[in-house]
């Protein structure tokens, strides 16, 4: 649909009214009138409206979700707005999903980040720890922009490259900087998918996964468990899979959930035993979708 907002700050930057853009394109009245309420118009009348403004006919529309979450979200990046879901959700996870890894920055540093875009580093604080805290600010956005798209290998892969790009793991040739592993790795003991069938895993995890009609937040928790278990990348996995665990629940109508880093050990039992007993990591992430909702609460976005 047309953005009111957007086509009235044009119309009025330009000094033109509707009555005005009407005559000069030969628009009906009623044409007109739906743009206001948001209804569709034609493609001829989309791009007639953006010939005659002078602008790409993409600045007139407007993307909206029936998922309040999502449109909230989309809303509010799109805005820079300080303080709200957007941006409590860029901190929080971003924080508790580098810190489960090991990042040595503090949520106030994270924070900091995220609105200055300056750091106080203090001691110790490795560079890339701050990289791929910028990286995973991205990595949100990213996943805020395709959230409706079907999952795939590429998206997964492009998560990963957000992640990692630009690190010091990226000057290694071997690491494969947004591409699956090289070389087999161990998990807490357990072995993962060997690197030489990692691809044909992931496409049976994506097929049988994207088959599924009512997705559920379990389903989207034994996706995320699953993806664990293949461990695709040579480093990053774990922050992927959460990257990939929000845009799923984005993409369904699912409350995200953040896994808090105090939380940690919790959630790393979950995963070591999940093909055994999957109830320790559901509570886990449950537990972690009840802290997304008091964020909502405390800002007071119905869900």
């Amino acid at each position: 649909m047309i953005s009111y907002d957007i086509l009235e700050k044009t119309l009025k930057n330009r000094g033109i009214g509707k009555t005005e853009l009407s005559t000069h394109l030969g628009l009906s009245t009623r044409t007109i009138a739906k743009i206001g309420k948001g209804e569709k118009l034609s493609n001829r009348s989309l791009q007639k409206i953006a010939d005659y403004l002078g602008v790409d006919v993409k600045i007139l529309m407007k993307e909206v979700s029936e998922n309040k979450i999502l449109q909230v979200l989309r809303e509010e990046k799109e805005m820079k707005l300080p303080g709200g879901l957007y941006h409590e959700l860029q901190v929080r996870m971003t924080y508790n999903s580098n810190h489960i890894e090991g990042s040595k920055l503090s949520e106030d540093q994270t924070r900091l980040i995220f609105e200055t875009n300056t750091i106080d580093v203090g001691d110790g604080i490795p560079i890339d720890d701050i990289l791929e805290t910028v990286h995973h600010f991205r990595a949100i956005d990213y996943v805020i922009d395709i959230a409706e798209d079907e999952l795939t290998e590429d998206i997964i892969k492009h998560l990963h490259y957000i992640l990692k790009h630009d690190t010091k793991d990226s000057t290694l040739e071997w690491f494969a900087v947004g591409d699956y592993k090289k070389r087999a790795n161990v998990v807490g003991g357990r072995e993962t998918s060997k690197p030489s069938d990692v691809h044909k895993h992931m496409m049976a995890l994506l097929k049988e996964y994207n088959f599924k009609g009512n997705v559920t937040v379990e389903d989207i928790i034994a996706l995320h468990a699953e993806f664990e278990y293949i461990h695709p990348f040579q480093d990053g996995n774990g922050r992927v899979g959460r990257l990939v665990a929000l845009k799923e629940c984005l993409r369904h109508g699912v409350i995200p959930f953040i896994i808090e880093d105090a939380k940690k050990n919790y959630y790393y039992r979950g995963l070591s035993e999940w093909r055994n007993e999957k109830g320790w990591l559901t509570d886990t992430c449950l537990d972690g979708q009840d802290t997304f909702k008091k964020l909502m609460d405390m800002l007071e976005i119905q869900y």
